[in-house]
């Protein structure tokens, strides 16, 4: 059993006085949470994509409406397509048409794409506009939402092009999850597992007693699962706001996921789904330095991850070359979060290229 108010909100406390909320209610109190946040009334740019538009919308302009608000809602193609120079521009265009000030909020609806793209917009836009992200997906609302990481996509890998532009709030209301498609759902729970594995053995033994319910979006277990894996988030985010050294633990299993995800081509596997995989490699090579390591009890969680069957014709050589545009490398040396044991990561880039083909065949299911 997990303990705690889930009605106190979360605080990120980035120093210097710079401090915001993530709050945690339906969405009838956004407008409220966006006062608190020292947002007053007029135009707001609202960044949403086609899936999410088709449930939240109307509701969220009628909300803010009703409080004095005067949106402009921007619909995207969903997917991570989205996450573009192209969409980008398309930002630009809308709110500089729109005439703008830099009071104007830009409103994130949706997931990590929506997220990280209207964030970006935010953070170069004017030189920087207030940003409100209201999550609508598992992965968003206990990861990308939080910690002000931004950006787009490049054809030579993920978020290559980003900044840091932190969210005055994140409005976390948990009842949007039960409208995710089912596989956005067990892809949200990758991380859900990484924060666990990172950092809190507790957190990973409750999963593991309530996981046939976690899987099945028992609405009993889901607000206690997202608070305390964005708790996690938090605490980490708000000791190393620029990925200096603690945040770099929240890369874990991301290095060969982000890998395997370009190499598989994008939209084959969501990220969640490849990041499942790539904690499976880094769970594996975490066991080949460090024998205490849990190999199946961690293993026993991911594998009931679902995922999509991987092409027997992917090579580990095409992944290890994916890997290369890793921007998380210093120099030519790629890094590595790995464990000690589960709840105890650390970074490293001491591992050789038979420790990376182990690790990845182990994960791919390959002798």
């Amino acid at each position: 059993m997990l303990i705690q108010d889930r009605s106190k909100p979360l605080i990120v406390d980035l120093g210097d006085e710079r401090t915001y909320e993530l709050v945690f209610s339906g969405l009838v109190r956004l407008p409220d949470a966006m006062r608190r946040a020292g947002l007053r009334p007029g135009p707001v740019l609202i960044i949403t994509d086609t899936h999410v538009a088709s449930h939240y919308r109307s509701r969220v302009d009628a909300l803010l409406k009703g409080d004095g608000w005067d949106p402009l809602i921007l619909t995207l193609p969903a997917g991570e397509a989205t996450k573009s120079p192209k969409h980008l521009q398309a930002i630009y265009d809308a709110a500089l048409a729109w005439q703008i000030d830099r009071k104007t909020p830009i409103l994130a609806l949706g997931g990590g794409v929506i997220g990280d793209l209207a964030g970006f917009a935010a953070g170069t836009l004017l030189r920087g506009l207030p940003f409100v992200q209201v999550p609508t997906s598992l992965i968003a609302q206990v990861d990308s939402a939080i910690g002000g990481k931004t950006g787009i996509n490049h054809e030579v890998g993920k978020n290559l092009i980003g900044v840091f532009h932190q969210p005055r709030l994140v409005f976390i209301d948990t009842h949007l999850l039960f409208t995710l498609p089912r596989r956005e759902w067990h892809s949200g729970l990758a991380e859900v597992v990484k924060h666990a594995l990172i950092k809190d053995e507790a957190f990973f033994a409750w999963m593991e007693s309530e996981w046939p319910r976690i899987l099945a979006r028992h609405p009993e277990v889901v607000p206690d699962l997202v608070y305390r894996a964005a708790s996690i988030k938090v605490r980490v985010v708000s000791r190393d706001e620029k990925e200096a050294g603690e945040r770099m633990l929240l890369n874990f299993g991301h290095t060969f996921g982000h890998a395997l995800e370009k190499s598989l081509g994008y939209g084959t596997f969501t990220h969640g789904e490849a990041v499942t995989l790539g904690m499976l490699a880094a769970v594996h090579m975490s066991r080949r330095f460090h024998r205490q390591v849990d190999l199946p009890r961690a293993e026993a969680i991911l594998r009931q991850i679902p995922l999509p069957p991987v092409p027997s014709s992917l090579g580990l050589p095409v992944v290890r070359e994916a890997m290369l545009a890793d921007k998380k490398k210093e120099g030519s040396q790629l890094r590595f979060i790995l464990l000690r044991n589960i709840g105890q990561a650390y970074v490293t880039a001491d591992v050789k290229g038979h420790d990376v083909d182990a690790a990845l065949a182990f994960a791919l299911g390959r002798p």
